[in-house]
Parts: C-alpha cells; sequence; structure tokens
C-alpha cells in the first residue's frame, strides 16, 4: 500500500527536496504541498494523507496550530503529522507532541532516517525512539503543564498502569513484554487499551501523559 504524504513548509526548495526523496520510494507519493499552516489544514481535509510532514516554524498560522487544528478534528485521526525543525531542543516541538503529532525529526536528518521515519509515523506508531525527543520530553514535561491529578489514571488497571509507565521510560513493545514476561502481543493489547482509555491519539500522547501524570519522572528514562 502506497503512503501518501503531504508536505508544509514555508521554503519551497526544501519541499522540492523532501518531494523528490520521497517520491523516489516504490511504496511512498507526495500527495499535496502547503507553505503555512492554513494550507496545511486545508490539505488534510481535502487529501486526507497518511503522513503530514509540518515546519513548526511558518509565517501566519504555524505548525504547532495546524497539528492542534488537524488532531482535534475526529475526521482526520487517520492523519499522523511528523514534526520537523531546525531546533533539536524546542519547546514548541513538545506542545506539538502534546496536541498529537506523532513525533518530529531535525531537518538535517539523513534522508534514509526521513524515510523511515515516515513509514513508521505511517502505520500509527511515534518516532519516540531517538534520545534528544525523551529529553526533549523530560525537559518540558513539568514546565509546560501541572501534573495532573492521579485519578486520571483510575481507569486503567494495575498492569495498564505499569505498562504506560514503561511506554513513558521510552520502551518498546517487545521490550515491555521481556520487562513482565509477557508476549508481545498481549504487551501491545495493554498499550492499546490504555490509549483507548486515556483518549490519547497514538504513543506519543502516552508518553507525555505518562509524565504529566506523575508516573514517570524526568530523569527516569535512560
Amino acid at each position: 500500500m502506497t503512503i501518501r504524504v503531504a508536505l508544509a513548509d514555508d521554503q519551497a526548495l526544501v519541499r522540492a527536496g523532501f518531494r523528490a526523496l520521497l517520491n523516489a520510494q516504490e511504496d511512498i507519493e507526495v500527495v499535496a504541498e502547503a507553505a503555512d499552516g492554513d494550507e496545511a489544514v486545508r490539505v488534510a481535509r481535502e487529501h486526507r494523507p497518511d503522513v503530514i510532514l509540518m515546519d513548526i516554524r511558518m509565517p501566519g498560522t504555524d505548525g504547532l496550530e495546524a497539528t492542534r487544528t488537524i488532531s482535534s478534528d475526529g475526521s482526520l485521526a487517520e492523519v499522523h503529522i511528523l514534526i520537523l525543525t531546525t531546533f533539536e531542543e524546542d519547546e514548541f516541538v513538545f506542545e506539538a507532541i502534546r496536541v498529537g503529532a506523532s513525533g518530529f525529526l531535525v531537518k538535517d536528518t539523513e534522508p534514509a532516517e526521513l524515510i523511515h521515519a515516515v513509514r513508521v509515523v505511517a502505520r500509527g506508531d511515534a518516532l519516540l525512539s531517538p534520545g534528544v525527543t525523551r529529553r526533549l520530553i523530560e525537559e518540558f514535561a513539568t514546565k509546560a503543564k501541572k501534573v495532573q491529578s492521579p485519578t486520571t489514571l483510575d481507569v486503567l488497571t494495575e498492569r495498564e498502569r505499569e505498562v504506560v509507565t514503561l511506554v513513558g521510560e521510552g520502551l518498546t513493545n517487545d521490550e515491555i513484554a521481556a520487562r513482565l514476561v509477557v508476549s508481545p502481543a498481549t504487551a501491545k493489547t495493554h498499550v492499546s487499551r490504555a490509549m483507548i482509555k486515556l483518549n490519547t491519539r497514538d504513543r506519543a500522547q502516552l508518553v507525555v501523559l505518562a509524565y504529566e501524570s506523575g508516573l514517570v519522572r524526568p530523569g527516569w528514562a535512560q
């Protein structure tokens, strides 16, 4: 199945480079482009791409606000957003993940990493493996919002709370399975149920909630 991608960046040259790179892949097709956040929202609604590569800093409506608008639209639940930034330590990136982005990349990332990221996000996974992402979440989680009341987690079983904690520490489903001595399929089921109960859009938001609820404290994840 072909992954349909939209590009949102105010620099035409950047979009052209991404388009050439992605269209050269057999399983990826760039279906639309946008030069600002308003256009990105229109593109999302018109084309329903699998992934939007979203520059966070654009004139007018920026990538953060566009991400917020798209992620809050239930009819666009299958549109996944991958934030692009020139700043690794950027609190706006964390806020974008909080409101629904599935991850982020710096613009000078290697082409192979960009292609891999698009495929990861397209299948509904969060791009949280790079250490810089976890460091960014740790740095801004306690600054951007007060810790939520523990009652936020009352809907979870004890095992699901344990799983959410491990997700927040940056473990994959396979790593969670090994830690809890269960099958990867069982670990995935626990993660999925926790996401449904907590009304999180994807794994990235689950990580944010793990920090904001106090299940994971900055400095725990290695």
